[in-house]
């Protein structure tokens, strides 16, 4: 039987659906349809719009007017807070998201020894990253502050300069480090779950061998949680580029108003890609450029996730 005759007789047999089948799907349509809705409503609806708006000049209490490509040009080649964030932004991306793996996975490490109280220990650590984001940035922004903070004291106990970390665009980002290093028992978890994942077999074997601790942990113990190193790494780097709590707050301790003669004090060094978005749309109701300027994080997000998996490729490692 040729492929046409076999394409010929599908197409003269139609389908015909029982009552059942069709009950079943109606059920299974009724399910879904509040997930549909939404997903319709808040997600398709704002995008398409935002895409629509960043070729506008929309200023809310006007109706959108088309004029192009203009906000994106404006943007990338006349204003100079739109690099002033980016560059921000990726110095976190480049800093801190790498740090927070590094120092992530040794505290996954000393939590998954077997010692008196582990459980206490496990719990302690991830206690912070379910404290909600505003509450823990305003409580280290009474530890961090210059005059009566709990670390400062600390330093100059000690003998150490306590650096102005409100005031001081050399301290500003550092402060906001570790702020996230406190909230990072997520990332610890899943870390420890792929350590206890590790083939004890292995670690045997290797400890036959010969091999030290840190030989069975570089050869055996970090390629085998390296698709988990991928997971922390992407998303981490999708929730830096989307960073604004922390630094609208700890911008706003420095004396930071919502105008463009202060943004992202100090000296603009806490000016990150999300603050600028939120004082071009809600501050200077600029709609039209602040449409744009989220059309374009998404096109950056999406270019940095593509070279992160293609990348990959070289060092992670999948069992079986």
């Amino acid at each position: 039987m040729t492929q046409e005759s076999i394409s010929s007789r599908l197409k003269s047999q139609k389908v015909t659906w029982t009552k059942t089948t069709r009950r079943n799907f109606i059920s299974g349509i009724s399910f879904v349809s509040v997930w549909i809705i939404g997903f319709l409503v808040f997600t398709v609806y704002p995008m398409g719009s935002s895409l629509y708006y960043s070729f506008t000049e929309y200023h809310v209490k006007k109706p959108p007017v088309f004029i192009g490509l203009q906000n994106y040009v404006y943007l990338l080649e006349k204003d100079p807070y739109f690099w002033l964030s980016l560059k921000n932004t990726f110095y976190m991306v480049l800093i801190a998201v790498p740090l927070t793996l590094l120092f992530s996975f040794i505290c996954a490490l000393l939590l998954n020894f077997k010692i008196k109280g582990q459980s206490l220990y496990r719990v302690i650590y991830f206690l912070p990253s379910i404290v909600p984001t505003v509450s823990s940035t305003l409580l280290f922004m009474w530890i961090l502050n210059p005059n009566s903070g709990m670390i400062n004291q600390i330093l100059e106990l000690v003998g150490m300069h306590s650096p102005d970390w409100f005031h001081d665009p050399f301290w500003s980002k550092p402060a906001l480090m570790i702020m996230g290093f406190w909230g990072m028992g997520q990332t610890i978890v899943i870390y420890l779950s792929g350590l206890q994942d590790v083939p004890v077999s292995l670690i045997e074997a290797a400890d036959l061998d010969g091999a030290n601790w840190f030989q069975r942990l570089w050869h055996i113990t970090i390629p085998i949680v390296s698709p988990l190193t991928l997971f922390n790494l992407i998303t981490g780097v999708i929730a830096m580029f989307q960073y604004f709590t922390q630094a609208y707050l700890f911008a706003s301790a420095s004396g930071s108003v919502m105008n463009s003669s202060s943004l992202g004090a100090p000296l603009g060094s806490t000016l990150f890609y999300s603050v600028y978005l939120y004082f071009l749309g809600f501050n200077q109701f600029n709609m039209g450029a602040a449409s744009a300027m989220a059309w374009i994080l998404f096109l950056i997000i999406l270019v940095c996730t593509l070279i992160l998996l293609r990348v990959s490729k070289r060092w992670t490692y999948y069992l079986g």
